[in-house]
Parts: C-alpha cells; sequence; structure tokens
C-alpha cells in the first residue's frame, strides 16, 4: 500500500482518497520470515505454542456444506459464549477477528470532527480505526510503558466518543488493575464509549480480573472485545466477539460484514469452548515458560536488559546497554527465530517476543545472553 506521501497530486483523472485515509499507514504483521524468504521460528505474532485443540481440529473437518452460506447470526456460538462467560446471547456480537469489532466501534461512535483516546504504545489498530472514520486520534502519555488513568483521563475533551484500553496491552503486556478500570470508567461521560480490548484477557490469573466484562454488563458505555486468535489457537480461522449493553451491540450488528463468520470458523470455535483442559493447558504452559523467561532475563540487568512486566502471552524487552533491540532482532533472525522489532511504533530500543515452547524460550535465552557479554 502507498503512504500518503507517495499519492500523486489530485487530479480529473483519477478518484481521490479522503484526507484522513491517506494518513492511514497500513497495519504491519508480524513475520515469519526472514529478509531472504527463509521459513523462520515464528514468536512475532503472539500466536498459542501449543497450537490448536484437537476437538476444534476435528470440527473443521466436518463442518459442513461450503455451498451453503453460514448461519449469519452465529448463533450457537453466541450461545456457546453465552453460557462460558454468563452473557445474555443477544448481548452477544461475532466479528472476522475483534479488530473488526474495534473498527466498527470507532465507525458506530465516532466521526469527523469527533476524537478517539487510546493510551501510547497502545495496539496500532487503534490509530487505523480512529482515522479510518475521519475521526482524531488522541495518544495519552504513557507511565513506563503502560496505561497512566490520570494521563488519559486528562486527554478526554469536548469532543472524545471512544476510548480503547487494551487490558493486557500489546505491545507492552501491561496490565490495568480492576480499581483503576473502574477510576477510568468512572471519569468518563456517559456519552463517551470506553472499549476494552481483552485479546489476551484469557491469560490473567482469575483473581487479578479488571472486572470489564462485569462492568459491560451493567453500563451503557463499554463494550469488550475478545477473539479466539490467541489463547484457543484460532488465529487462521478469524473470529471475534464482543459485549455490551443490547444497543451498543445492535449498532455494531448493523454495520458488521454479513455471514462474516465462515461455517468452518464457528464449528471450530464451538468446539474449542467445549475444550476448556487446553485452555487450562494453553494457560498453565504460558504462564510456567514466561516466568522462566523474565527470569532468565531479570539475570541479565548489568547487560542493560529490562523485560516489562506482562500478563500476556509475550514479553516485552528493553534495550538500554551495548547490544540494541535492532542487533538481537538480526542476531536472533540469523539462529532460526523471527520476533517482533518496533520502530514503527515508537519503541525502536524493544524487542517483544511471544512465549514459545520451553525449548525455544530457552534457547532465545541463551542466545540473548551471548549477545549481551559480546557486546560489553
Amino acid at each position: 500500500m502507498q503512504d500518503a506521501q507517495e499519492f500523486p497530486a489530485p487530479s480529473v483523472a483519477r478518484p481521490w482518497p479522503k484526507e484522513w485515509i491517506r494518513a492511514i499507514h497500513a497495519y504491519v504483521p508480524g513475520k515469519s520470515t526472514g529478509a531472504d524468504g527463509r521459513p523462520l521460528i515464528k514468536l512475532s505474532a503472539n500466536e498459542n505454542p501449543l497450537g490448536t485443540s484437537a476437538l476444534a481440529m476435528a470440527a473443521r473437518t466436518v463442518s459442513g456444506d461450503p455451498s451453503r452460506y453460514p448461519d449469519p447470526d452465529s448463533t450457537d456460538l453466541r450461545t456457546a459464549l453465552g453460557a462460558l462467560h454468563r452473557i445474555a446471547p443477544d448481548r452477544i456480537v461475532m466479528g472476522t477477528g475483534s479488530d473488526e469489532l474495534l473498527n466498527l466501534a470507532a465507525q458506530a461512535f465516532a466521526g469527523p470532527g469527533d476524537e478517539v483516546v487510546y493510551v501510547r504504545f497502545g495496539f496500532s489498530v487503534y490509530d487505523i480505526a480512529a482515522r479510518r472514520c475521519g475521526a482524531v486520534p488522541v495518544v495519552a502519555p504513557d507511565r513506563d510503558y503502560g496505561t497512566d488513568v490520570d494521563a488519559l483521563l486528562a486527554c478526554v475533551g469536548p469532543e472524545t466518543r471512544v476510548v480503547f484500553l487494551a487490558n493486557p496491552n500489546n505491545p507492552t503486556g501491561s496490565f490495568l488493575p480492576r480499581a483503576e478500570l473502574v477510576r477510568l470508567h468512572a471519569g468518563l461521560r456517559p456519552d463517551v464509549l470506553l472499549v476494552v480490548d481483552q485479546a489476551y484477557g484469557e491469560y490473567v490469573e482469575a483473581d487479578e480480573d479488571d472486572g470489564a466484562l462485569a462492568l459491560a454488563a451493567v453500563t451503557h458505555n463499554v463494550l469488550v472485545t475478545r477473539t479466539f486468535s490467541k489463547i484457543y489457537g484460532l488465529a487462521g480461522e478469524r473470529i471475534g466477539w464482543a459485549t455490551g449493553d443490547a444497543a451498543l451491540v445492535d449498532m455494531l450488528n448493523r454495520i458488521r460484514g454479513p455471514f462474516n463468520i465462515s461455517t468452518t470458523g464457528q464449528a471450530a470455535a464451538l468446539a474449542a469452548l467445549a475444550d476448556q483442559d487446553f485452555i487450562r493447558h494453553s494457560f498453565a504452559h504460558n504462564l510456567a515458560e514466561r516466568t522462566r523467561f523474565v527470569a532468565a532475563l531479570e539475570a541479565l540487568g548489568n547487560y542493560g536488559l529490562r523485560p516489562l512486566p506482562s500478563k500476556a502471552n509475550f514479553v516485552l524487552i528493553e534495550f538500554a546497554g551495548a547490544l540494541t533491540a535492532e542487533a538481537a532482532y538480526l542476531s536472533l533472525m540469523d539462529r532460526g527465530y523471527i520476533t517482533r522489532w518496533l520502530p514503527g511504533q515508537g519503541l525502536p530500543q524493544c524487542l517483544r517476543i511471544t512465549i514459545g515452547t520451553a525449548e525455544q524460550m530457552d534457547e532465545i535465552a541463551a542466545a540473548l545472553r551471548l549477545m549481551a557479554e559480546g557486546a560489553k
């Protein structure tokens, strides 16, 4: 896709995009190959290293007649989600990944002249969602890569219509506890929509739940989004969901894509929900390996490496010594691993590394130690 600066000057000879569309920088997904096209072990997109539930894989193969449209309302899937999370199915809307729902939330409630607020180092789709509907993105200062509620509220003005909050946050892994989320919501006008993006919500320990789903159940201006792409291991199927006040859900249903969840995707997600043993196993694996990996990185503090606290299935590492994030990124690539270097998100000093298998995390930790020792 061409950058705005590369688009030719307006003329009668071609269609001319809206100014706010020209200002969008296309989303850059995590890479899976090196610069030479060589396949690498992909720890750049926060996918589940354990793959997909066997039940979900089996359901994909017997999911129905592909010549027929899927259920446009994902009725069985919404019913199962409602039963698991104790939500009325009519308060659930499905999306092509949670990305569609984030974009729809901005589109439904903001437009030209309005403002959409999110924290610095938030998910890059928030900027796209704001600009896509002609709204102005407003970026709140962070607090050590995390959300500062006071700074966020200070950025909310008369034109603010939507506030995005990822919890846990991507790409930093930071987490806003329940009391702070309640304080954030209490500081917003009733006509401001608070979207809590819980793409990594299943990786948070039960006793640390941020209470967003409960808040969405009793308020008129909170929408919670989730996805099957992470812990459920269904990234390739593109399935997300959101819940909130019935009026919010109704607005998103009006503008979402028709038949937006394929028959195969609905069947796989339904089976995945039934296999909570796989979810518990994935959660336990992530917690154990993230804890071990962070401990190994903390031992490299004298070399300027700092793992940021994470509640997700990845760790963001700050490089403040002789070893740079770029050098580590390239060296890990030479060793067969692709991670996420983030200069495009204002984080040239950081690498985001997905939690993989135990062997992969041990190899990366050892490689970073060798690099750090060699660079000092």
